[in-house]
């Protein structure tokens, strides 16, 4: 299965070893992986939206860390993903 990896990343300073951890979970687990921890910064928060929802939309499932509810862009990629019909994990039940 492709899944994309949601969650916390503005002033979360541990975001890429949150990210980067759960990508070789899942990858253990024999799916691929969409991760945005790995975009550049330098881009505003819409920027960085659309080319997360592209990501979402080639991927069968979108997976939510932890602290997802903490995230205005992990809050908007959990209502773009239900409404795009994707399969929705969260940390604690597939991880």
């Amino acid at each position: 299965m492709k899944i994309y990896i949601a969650g916390k990343i503005t002033d979360f300073p541990a975001y890429k070893k949150v990210f980067d951890e759960a990508e070789e979970r899942l990858k253990e687990k024999g799916h691929a992986v969409m991760n945005p921890s790995v975009l550049p910064d330098g881009f505003e928060h819409g920027d960085y939206m659309k080319i997360c929802f592209s990501m979402i939309d080639v991927c069968d499932a979108a997976y939510f860390l932890f602290n997802w509810r903490d995230s205005v862009g992990a809050r908007m990629e959990h209502d773009y993903a239900h409404n795009e019909g994707k399969v929705i994990f969260y940390q604690e039940g597939l991880a």
